[in-house]
């Protein structure tokens, strides 16, 4: 959603405010200090996380307070302490009176942010949505961690390299009808089927994200196939039970894990040897590139248009894709070289 005529009135009031008050524009979180097309003019850029005290969005919005202060802009972050849309509202309605360039932020609502958000833009300000997005007709830009082709592939290659490409494995999901892990599954079944026919998935499993309920589904795997080599738990909870039952038993080292979780919750088992190798996503780069994103944005170098192409330092070149998406790319693979580097 676009409001040209808003943000030159945004804009307008600013300067005006500038000219009375003769000092404070520009010091500030707002986006007034001379001319829009000013190259002088700071970007100044808010995330807007969840809710704060979260270690995944203080490692995200670290990476976007390096990008802002790579490009020269002002970096600021506010939000709730408990993530809810209605928490949400107040800090991206006092970011619109600010004229603030733009806002980054991780949704915890579709729907209910978009008035708000609406008035944001008229106001002047690129709303980058990222980690969770709102309904794509209102924001600008979502910044999309991974795509389901990209999850579940990594996890099948993770499992192929540690098994030896060769054996059986077993699915430890979440519950039946999720959908996200369900489409997960049924890529990996189409992967392991096309480019690993020497892997054969011999069970899935519903542990229901419930820690007892994972740990005990992950006993009655191994006890129901001797012969197991490996477990891909597509979900941070069933692979931290999962680990937790294999670094005390006697198939620790003989049957890999692998799938999704967090450093902070998989840290040990990797350290004691239980997992060599899991995956996310570093949420480092995508606040990151949430930042670079929202310059673009605000520099008109992008309008949100499919096939609009930008430099997002580091990290290099992006697109952006359909629905005014842009993807961060695969997701991360951790280890026990580069584990202790995250705080998530």
């Amino acid at each position: 959603m676009k409001f040209p005529n808003g943000k030159m009135a945004g804009f307008a009031a600013v300067t005006l405010a500038c000219s009375l008050a003769l000092a404070g524009c520009g010091a500030g979180n707002g986006g007034g200090s001379g001319d829009e097309g000013s190259s002088s003019k700071k970007t100044a850029v808010t995330f807007i996380p969840k809710n704060l005290g979260n270690p995944y969005f203080d490692t995200s919005d670290k990476g976007g307070e390096k990008a802002v202060k790579e490009y020269g802009g002002t970096y600021s972050q506010v939000g709730p302490q408990e993530g809810s849309p209605d928490a949400q509202v107040q800090y991206i309605d006092t970011e619109a009176q600010k004229h603030t360039s733009a806002i980054v932020l991780s949704a915890n609502d579709p729907k209910a942010l978009c008035d708000s958000i609406g008035n944001a833009q008229k106001a002047g300000t690129k709303v980058v949505t990222f980690d969770a997005d709102t309904s794509p007709d209102c924001r600008d830009i979502f910044v999309n961690q991974a795509t389901a082709d990209g999850i579940a592939k990594v996890e099948v290659d993770m499992i192929a390299d540690q098994i030896g490409d060769s054996g059986e494995v077993a699915i430890l999901s979440a519950s039946a009808n999720a959908t996200n892990q369900n489409a997960w599954i049924d890529l990996m079944k189409k992967d392991l089927a096309a480019n690993h026919p020497k892997i054969k998935l011999v069970d899935v499993v519903y542990g229901n994200d419930d820690d007892q309920t994972s740990f005990d589904k992950t006993a009655a795997l191994l006890q129901k196939h001797p012969n197991l080599k490996g477990i891909i738990s597509p979900t941070t909870v069933g692979i931290a039970a999962a680990a937790r039952y294999l670094s005390t038993s006697n198939k620790k080292g003989k049957v890999a894990i692998t799938g999704l979780g967090t450093p902070n919750q998989m840290r040990k088992y990797v350290e004691d040897g239980t997992v060599k190798e899991f995956a996310l996503w570093n949420p480092e780069d995508l606040g990151y590139l949430a930042a670079y994103t929202a310059k673009a944005l605000v520099d008109g170098d992008i309008s949100g248009k499919e096939g609009d192409k930008y430099k997002a330092g580091k990290l290099g070149e992006f697109t952006v894709g359909s629905d005014a998406t842009v993807l961060l790319g695969d997701p991360f693979k951790f280890n026990k070289d580069n584990i202790g580097k995250f705080n998530f």
